[in-house]
């Protein structure tokens, strides 16, 4: 099987840490056997040296042809310029460097270059993210987009937008996990040494500080339900896991994880599903039940409200073991790769 092609668009005024971000994600992705699932080049208009936002320039191998046969086009992070925000237009080479980029190929922008895809008419009537403090800016500069300043990415199928800064990591780990799996995803997230799930709608930044009395925080909490995905937890049951009310335990743990308690325990039970439909050949009925859903209709509708696809088609997606005969949720014996319960 060929690598994925993603070429990583840099222009002037790039951010050298965000443009680093796609070929350290993507290079990471693996095959059992080791090899790299994805081939990441860098281009420039014109193939020439680019300007960064520091004090430095790079020089790149390929100039904007490389677009042209992409799988996937990425736009590293830089300023809208003045020009682009009091017009809301491209400069002609960049408008046609966008323009020739394949119809089925997927553009992703990270960060501020979501203004890019803006200008571009690649956002209009669409869902979209940037950085938080820009948001407004966006809005008024482009009316027909629909900003959303509080999600980390946006996945609209064939066009993807992230927030500032770490966001691009988690999209672009977003769309290893697409591709290949969450199993593949975690493991070049460990390789990144970055958290392996933050889900697109979980918060941009975090407006409390993180308390500074460890004894206090809510990080053992969040791992003992993690051994507990099976259970029917309940906000009470957290909060008194962590010895706290829970009006208190809500402000810490929103404070510490950016997201509501229930809310990150719906994202781990999900993920926890999506890992045992890849991996193991239990039935939908099992894997509801050992990740706290109680019952498949549960576990379809979180599926196609937050996936879009019914467990089964995902696992047959993403080439998991197809299914043993059904033997009903009841079935005997530990549920493989599901969470210790007490």
């Amino acid at each position: 099987m060929s690598p994925h092609r993603v070429a990583v668009l840099a222009l002037d005024g790039v951010l050298p840490l965000d443009l680093g971000i796609p070929a350290r994600v993507f290079n990471e992705a693996r095959t059992a056997d080791g090899t790299r699932l994805y081939s990441v080049r860098t281009c420039s208009l014109g193939g020439g040296p680019v300007r960064t936002h520091e004090d430095f320039a790079i020089v790149v191998d390929h100039d904007e042809s490389l677009l042209r046969t992409a799988d996937t086009v990425v736009i590293a992070t830089q300023e809208p310029t003045e020009h682009l925000l009091a017009t809301g237009t491209l400069p002609a080479d960049l408008a046609a460097a966008l323009a020739s980029v394949r119809p089925r190929a997927r553009v992703v922008s990270l960060c501020t270059s979501a203004f890019l895809l803006a200008a571009a008419g690649l956002l209009d009537g669409r869902r979209a993210t940037t950085h938080w403090t820009l948001c407004d800016t966006f809005a008024r500069t482009f009316p027909a987009v629909e900003v959303d300043p509080d999600v980390l990415f946006v996945d609209n199928g064939r066009v993807l937008t992230s927030a500032g800064g770490a966001a691009g990591i988690d999209l672009c780990l977003h769309l290893v996990r697409r591709d290949h799996g969450a199993a593949v995803a975690a493991a070049a997230a460990r390789r990144c040494v970055a958290a392996p799930w933050r889900e697109g709608g979980q918060a941009q930044f975090i407006e409390h500080l993180v308390p500074r009395d460890t004894d206090r925080s809510t990080s053992a909490t969040r791992q003992w339900a993690l051994e507990r995905l099976a259970e029917p937890l309940t906000l009470e049951d957290m909060a008194r896991h962590a010895h706290m009310s829970v009006r208190t335990f809500t402000r810490r743990f929103r404070g510490e994880a950016g997201i509501s308690p229930l809310k990150w325990l719906a994202q781990r039970r999900l993920a926890h599903a999506r890992l045992l439909l890849e991996s193991t050949d239990l039935t939908v009925a099992r894997i509801a039940a050992a990740c706290g859903f109680g019952d498949p209709v549960t576990l379809r509708k979180q599926f196609h409200a937050h996936v879009g696809l019914s467990p089964v088609a995902y696992r047959r997606a993403h080439h998991a073991p197809q299914p043993a005969a059904d033997r009903g949720a009841q079935g005997a014996g530990p549920v493989p790769g599901a969470p210790a319960a007490t």
